[in-house]
């Protein structure tokens, strides 16, 4: 790849990055959830389950500084959890039922996805409110059948998918990093 051809991508990247507009709110549900003892859900198909697993890390672990670990749970992998679900059950089960056997009211579910319409990610959902369980969604293009089952969303305007999972890791970096210093102490 030629420097003007990298410098193209990044270009197109920041400029999409400046069309997106991050909501407080998501932020202040995360901090809500985990000071009130709750776990944050994060789940996601490809690129956007190796982000929930990423992510999940990020609060349990630590982001920027050393801290009391937080309550997060990546619903992507167990794999005989997973592998089992979707042959017994259908790959269209592989979350709803993870939600349905650990999240309670109180937790919140993070979803990923591009595109907004994979099955999986639509049960998740669905599961997840039938519980009392609010949800998050990142997505991208228009947002999808998920959009209207979020409790909350933030839709990357792009068709893009490397684009849209680019910006939903560092959207959910800037969110991790204002939780991990509202929490701190």
């Amino acid at each position: 790849m030629s420097r003007e051809k990298i410098r193209e991508a990044l270009d197109g990247l920041a400029t999409l990055a400046g069309r997106v507009a991050a909501d407080q709110a998501i932020a202040d549900r995360y901090e809500a959830t985990l000071r009130d003892g709750g776990t944050l859900y994060f789940a996601g198909n490809g690129g956007s389950a190796a982000d929930a697993q990423h992510l999940a890390t990020e609060y349990v672990v630590r982001y920027q500084s050393n801290r009391p670990a937080m309550r997060a749970v990546a619903l992507t992998t167990d794999t005989s959890l997973l592998t089992a679900c979707a042959n017994d059950m259908g790959f269209d089960e592989i979350f709803a039922r993870q939600v349905e056997a650990l999240a309670e009211p109180g937790d919140l579910l993070i979803l990923h996805s591009t595109s907004g319409d994979s099955p999986n990610v639509i049960r998740a959902a669905q599961s997840a409110k039938a519980r009392g369980v609010a949800v998050v969604a990142f997505l991208g293009k228009g947002g999808g059948q998920l959009k209207d089952l979020a409790d909350a969303s933030l839709i990357i305007p792009a068709s893009d998918t490397a684009r849209i999972q680019e910006l939903h890791l560092a959207i959910e970096h800037v969110i991790c990093d204002l939780v991990e210093d509202r929490l701190k102490g």
